[in-house]
């Protein structure tokens, strides 16, 4: 007969009361009240509320950190250039950008970012802000909306996007500071899509096809071209995203959703939903904190929710 000893090499303790010092995966059994006992191991992610918006807005962009993020532009309903800065805690209204905009990207800090692209009309500005003004920078190659972005103000990346709906585009454009130049083509092209990582490491997932479609693939940066990575368990467009492209975060987006999924650098996995579903929203952080804002529901929304990811606690548990 098998026996736990035999498979793990150790015996099950008999005690009259738990252990003060116990291991992961160690197992006794309770004497006193007649019950088999085990430490585990439990990994738990999880949204909460942040401090709302002072503009609820959708169809906008966001960078930074989820203690200090930024919030650009967007619709109102109609195009905005409110911005907003937020210290993980509440949101403070901040320089406009120079040209009212929705549809737009963002990248960087909350005190270098990058803002571009986005309409309507579809334009090509790019404005650099410092934390307080924003400042005009180099011109994106094709005027655009619908696109995304990812990486910091002196090395940004922007990618896919529309000129006239529902077509798409696989262009790829490259930031070094001060001029926009041509990258790799998207493999899938899209809109409505999300972003993460950096210029030499970008992510590219979910959005909407020429056949205005949602789609679920998803797309790795080299700096030189994209490949092709594991799918989003759910196909889906105007979602939000942060993290790095072996790290990401995915979430909301759809028709709404408030699905999240994380990704490892090859597949995704599904974790808690957010609280809220919503679409076209903006995001910003890492897989292990990050920051989700505003979007659309039955209206434009303020509601601004905070990622707590990869927690790991050890717990007592009784074996039934």
């Amino acid at each position: 007969m098998t026996t736990y000893y035999g498979l793990y090499g150790q015996k099950v303790q008999y005690l009259a009361s738990d252990p003060t010092d116990v291991q992961i995966g160690q197992v006794w059994y309770n004497s006193t009240s007649a019950t088999l006992k085990v430490r585990q191991e439990v990994t738990t992610n999880s949204w909460a509320a942040g401090g709302n918006l002072n503009t609820a807005r959708y169809n906008f962009a966001g960078a930074g950190t989820q203690t200090a993020a930024v919030a650009m532009g967007g619709t109102t309903p109609s195009p905005t250039a409110a911005t907003e800065l937020y210290n993980g805690t509440s949101w403070t209204s901040s320089g406009n950008l120079a040209t009212p905009r929705g549809n737009l990207a963002g990248a960087g800090t909350q005190t270098a970012a990058l803002a571009f692209g986005g309409g309507p009309p579809n334009t090509t500005a790019t404005e650099e802000f410092n934390g307080s003004t924003w400042s005009p920078g180099g011109s994106l190659g094709t005027a655009k909306r619908y696109l995304a972005g990812c990486g910091i103000q002196t090395a940004g990346l922007a990618f896919g996007g529309t000129v006239t709906y529902p077509t798409a585009l696989t262009e790829t454009e490259e930031y070094d500071g001060s001029a926009w130049a041509a990258g790799g083509a998207l493999n899938t092209a899209r809109q409505l899509l999300a972003g993460a990582g950096t210029q030499t490491a970008g992510l590219a997932f979910g959005g909407r096809n020429p056949s205005a479609a949602s789609v679920n693939a998803t797309e790795s940066y080299n700096g030189t071209s994209w490949t092709s990575g594991g799918n989003l368990n759910t196909s889906r467009d105007s979602l939000g995203g942060a993290g790095t492209n072996t790290a990401a975060l995915a979430f909301a987006g759809g028709g709404p959703s408030a699905a999240t999924e994380l990704y490892n650098g090859t597949s995704w996995t599904t974790s808690t939903s957010m609280t809220t579903g919503r679409r076209n929203l903006a995001g910003a952080g890492t897989q292990t904190a990050g920051l989700g804002f505003g979007g659309y529901s039955t209206v434009e929304t303020t509601a601004t929710e905070e990622w707590t990811g990869t927690q790991t606690l050890s717990r007592t548990v009784t074996v039934t």
